[in-house]
């Protein structure tokens, strides 16, 4: 098994070696791997450090900036492995984080799309990822909910609906079957997008509790840039997708209608509290339309505020 390492890199220099550093001490010292380094236009001295790189390293030097969706696509157009293990380069490794990767990754088996785990805010410690959820307003939030002792013995392999791209795990022979990132993307929005498409072929995504990494999180400069129309791209394309995935966001209105009726129940519809309240505790896999019907009226409002901003909708082919 050869494992393809994939770190794109643009400026940062100090965290990129620090990134490395605790990639090569954390693997395993049997792992047949390889560590692909793709430049995408720093100016901070990372292409000299570059040229000292030799084996297990291949570098990658871009003439022009092509973005995160683009680095990693001609990145993995170049990898030999089966395996893809793609990192953000301000990443510190933990200990027995791939292997914990990997274990999930073979747990699920053919199901499996994507595989992260996770991400602790590298400054303070603070979990800031254990899976992409669909919030009340119908769009892609990072879950920070810490994962409980009991969820990490017995079951550390928690099935989501999308992971971040910062540290995440494939195969690559689903890589190819999906087209890699979309570069209609401007760093962001291009891993959720692969998630939602493997799903879209039958795929689990998930977190391996068991793996754990720390993040200094949005330390690229212009991270944040393009966030606006990168959402509004991808919420047009997985509007139903995002509506039918937000499971939590239905329990959450769920119990917000059976709370705000507790002190006079008499006000509420009956058949209506009586399913909010069974799908609440997780009795009933299917939530009132009621809540359905919450969460399309909060995309729809996101959607007409998209619509002020941009003045029309930015391009984007549905797949």
């Amino acid at each position: 098994m050869l494992v393809s390492f994939v770190i794109p890199l643009f400026n940062n220099l100090a965290l990129t070696r620090a990134c490395v550093a605790s990639l090569q001490a954390t693997l395993p010292g049997d792992l047949a791997h390889e560590i692909i380094l793709v430049d995408d236009g720093s100016t901070d001295g990372t292409r000299d450090w570059l040229a000292t790189r030799g084996a297990p390293f291949r570098v990658v030097v871009n003439e022009r900036n092509l973005g995160y969706a683009g680095a990693n696509n001609r990145a993995v157009a170049l990898a030999t492995g089966q395996y893809l293990a793609l990192l953000n380069n301000d990443l510190v490794l933990q200990p027995r984080w791939f292997e914990q990767l990997l274990r999930a990754h073979r747990w699920l088996g053919r199901r499996a799309g994507f595989v992260g785990n996770v991400q602790l805010d590298a400054r303070t410690g603070v979990v800031d990822h254990t899976g992409i959820i669909i919030n009340r307003a119908g769009k892609p939030v990072h879950d920070r909910t810490p994962p409980s002792l009991a969820a990490r013995l017995f079951r550390p392999v928690r099935r989501v609906a999308a992971v971040t791209g910062a540290c995440v795990m494939l195969e690559r022979a689903l890589w190819d079957k999906l087209g890699g990132f979309d570069e209609a993307y401007l760093n962001g929005g291009e891993d959720i997008d692969l998630c939602f498409r493997a799903r879209a072929a039958g795929l689990v995504n998930a977190v391996a509790l068991r793996s754990v990494v720390r993040h200094h999180i949005s330390s690229s400069i212009g991270r944040k840039l393009h966030d606006e129309r990168n959402s509004f791209v991808l919420a047009r394309r997985w509007q139903r997708e995002f509506i039918a995935a937000a499971a939590e966001a239905k329990r959450d209105w769920c119990r917000e209608y059976v709370g705000h009726f507790l002190p006079e129940p008499r006000d509420a519809d009956r058949v209506v509290a009586r399913r909010a309240f069974l799908h609440a505790l997780h009795v009933s896999r299917t939530p009132p339309p009621e809540a359905v019907a919450d969460l399309e009226a909060a995309l729809g409002r996101e959607f007409d505020r998209w619509a002020k901003m941009f003045g029309q909708a930015p391009s984007s082919a549905p797949r």
